[in-house]
């Protein structure tokens, strides 16, 4: 197996203990400067891990192997925990009252700005798993340069989610290499996943004057930064597996200024229901 990031939790928390002890992240930004970047910068992080989590959500008792059940409903778990922290700060960042809950369930697909890969339909496992594993590789990467964050909150946040990422990147890279480098149709199945979703792989890499915004002020890294470091995980994990990278260097993009493809309309109707139809419920 590759080398793969390390952001193990004791790393990523000593990190944030740093930042903090050296002045940084112990004020939010100005809120005439930066409140309305750093408002998008965390709902394009919490919109990501929540429309990924309730893909993950979709597979719980659909999975091909009981074992693969219960991963994908803990991962599904680890993400949507993840979202609660990322839109909780979001919404008090934007101090207009909102909750985590009220920015999850009572907006509409235009105002979502999650990653267009996160919401391409689950496929067959095969896509499912090389979604992940492409998404995975990005997030640990990016949870890494945010442990060191101008922002404690935000510090504080990717310390503590490290560790259930560099499950996930763990999990999903050993997944790709056993079934890439498995049987002919395993390895036909993977390889046609990695062709499918390779197109939706830059729009992470993308920067808008929003991610610059953010970026200027020590919150968040550039986004293009991180590409170096998951092109050479990514593709050391795919020639193990025996895949071939695709040469495109196409991206669609849009997600993370709230352009979608129709999959998302489908996953807000779903995902929405009980809120809408019953606001206010609870149990």
């Amino acid at each position: 197996m590759p080398s793969l990031p390390d952001i193990a939790q004791a790393d990523a928390a000593e990190l944030a203990r740093e930042a903090t002890a050296h002045g940084q992240g112990l004020h939010a930004p100005s809120p005439d400067a930066n409140r309305d970047a750093f408002f998008e910068f965390l709902l394009r992080i919490g919109d990501t891990t929540l429309i990924l989590g309730h893909r993950d959500s979709e597979w719980c008792g659909h999975s091909p192997v009981l074992e693969e059940d219960i991963a994908l409903a803990n991962m599904a778990l680890d993400l949507i925990g993840q979202t609660q922290l990322w839109l909780g700060l979001a919404a008090e960042v934007e101090g207009k009252g909102r909750t985590a809950d009220d920015l999850a369930y009572l907006r509409d697909a235009w105002d979502f700005r999650n990653l267009l890969l996160v919401e391409r339909p689950n496929g067959d496992f095969g896509h499912t798993l090389m979604r992940h594993f492409l998404f995975d590789i990005y997030h640990l990467a990016l949870l890494q340069a945010l442990a060191t964050s101008s922002d404690r909150r935000v510090a504080e946040i990717a310390a503590k989610v490290g560790r259930e990422v560099a499950y996930h990147v763990e999990r999903t890279s050993n997944l790709i290499v056993r079934l890439g480098d498995g049987t002919d149709e395993s390895h036909r199945r993977m390889q046609v996943a990695l062709d499918a979703l390779w197109p939706y792989v830059g729009e992470m890499f993308i920067a808008d004057e929003k991610d610059e915004a953010v970026a200027a002020v020590g919150i968040a890294p550039n986004s293009a930064s991180l590409r170096a470091a998951w092109e050479k995980t990514v593709r050391d994990v795919l020639a193990e597996a025996t895949l071939t990278v695709p040469e495109s260097k196409f991206a669609h993009k849009g997600g993370k200024r709230g352009i979608h493809t129709e999959h998302l309309g489908y996953i807000l109707a779903d995902m929405q229901f009980l809120q809408r139809a019953y606001p206010g419920a609870s149990w």
